[in-house]
């Protein structure tokens, strides 16, 4: 899968799961201040991804995740792994 099908899954998976406006997501979008998305929110974000993409996210690294492209940088390279 390269970069741009993760994009566009996650993308999917935050329109679907979390109710974000598709025009609202872009690269540098951080989660809590430019997409108003809570700690739970980021929860169900993390669980979600790593159902649809069948990877593990541990705590440590999922703390780091603050926009949309670190949350598609870690997919991918959690499957690039």
């Amino acid at each position: 899968m390269d970069r741009s099908e993760i994009e566009s899954k996650l993308n999917d998976l935050l329109v679907d799961e979390l109710g974000i406006d598709r025009d609202a997501l872009a690269q540098d979008a951080k989660f809590e201040e430019d997409l108003d998305v809570d700690s739970l929110g980021v929860v169900e974000l993390l669980m979600a991804l790593e159902d649809n993409f069948g990877v593990k996210i541990p705590d440590e690294e999922a703390e780091q995740i603050t926009t949309v492209g670190e949350a598609v940088d870690l997919v991918e390279k959690k499957l690039a792994s």
